[in-house]
């Protein structure tokens, strides 16, 4: 099915669910989950994963893991090598 075709179907759909007040509130509920989920950001995460990370991270370089450059020109090739 199309996209027009699809959009055509959801109108009809929607056309006979119109005068019941109960089904279109579910029907909304629904397309705000929908929506919802097509605006999450899959970069971001929460401020107990953010703190998490930023443990391990600190863990890391306590542990001798991190990374070190000694001048700009190499920070830039492993950046850029990311």
């Amino acid at each position: 099915m199309t996209a027009v075709e699809l959009n055509a179907q959801i109108w009809r759909d929607m056309g006979i669910l119109a005068d019941n007040e109960s089904m279109m509130k579910r029907v909304a509920k629904f397309l705000r989950k929908l929506v919802a989920e097509k605006q999450t950001d899959p970069t971001e995460f929460s401020k107990e994963e953010f703190f998490s990370k930023l443990d391990r991270a600190e863990r890391e370089i306590a542990e001798g893991k991190g990374t070190r450059f000694t001048n700009l020109e190499d920070m830039h090739t492993w950046l850029n090598s990311l």
